[in-house]
């Protein structure tokens, strides 16, 4: 089991931007596996290092659970060299729970990245949740949050859930 917390709104790792990685060690292998095993345990379908308090260019992903089987992706210092269209979804995070709101993303990326073993992969024409969830996580290693795109009704609505996270997060310090 891992010991990994996923650090919540209101952290300041989370709005910082992520260092890139140097070499995939087995720390960082270690690091991607105990966060797969965290994303798994949270039921989530992305996660970033940042989430875990480690300012990384790290996130991993699991989209295709839904014949049961796992298929986790691990990106180390992922670029996203294309973008084309538009789609609005509905998108929640681990590191604010209780809050979702529509979020408007290119619809279809294409993403350049190191694997697990530090190998450059490529992934062309991402689209539906890969797509989106890829850009989310690739969002915290930039240090923005959802939460940064979404309508101002939407930040009205969550405003006070997102207080109470900031005012937990501080008092964790």
């Amino acid at each position: 089991m891992s010991d990994l917390n996923i650090v919540t709104y209101g952290s300041k790792v989370l709005r910082k931007r992520a260092e890139d990685v140097t070499a995939v060690t087995p720390a960082l292998q270690r690091l991607a596996d105990d966060m797969l095993e965290s994303m798994y345990a949270a039921n989530g379908v992305g996660l970033a290092a940042p989430q875990v308090g480690e300012s990384v260019r790290l996130f991993v992903v699991d989209v295709g659970r839904d014949d049961g089987k796992r298929n986790p992706l691990v990106f180390f210092n992922p670029k996203i060299v294309a973008a084309t269209g538009k789609a609005t979804a509905e998108e929640g995070c681990l590191s604010i729970p209780d809050v979702w709101a529509e979020v408007t993303r290119p619809e279809v990326i294409t993403v350049h990245a190191l694997d697990r073993e530090g190998k450059p992969f490529v992934i062309e024409n991402a689209d539906g949740l890969l797509a989106r969830c890829i850009q989310h996580e690739y969002d915290h290693l930039e240090g923005v949050l959802f939460t940064d795109k979404i309508s101002a009704t939407d930040r009205l609505l969550n405003d006070g859930r997102l207080k109470k996270l900031t005012k937990l997060a501080r008092a964790a310090l």
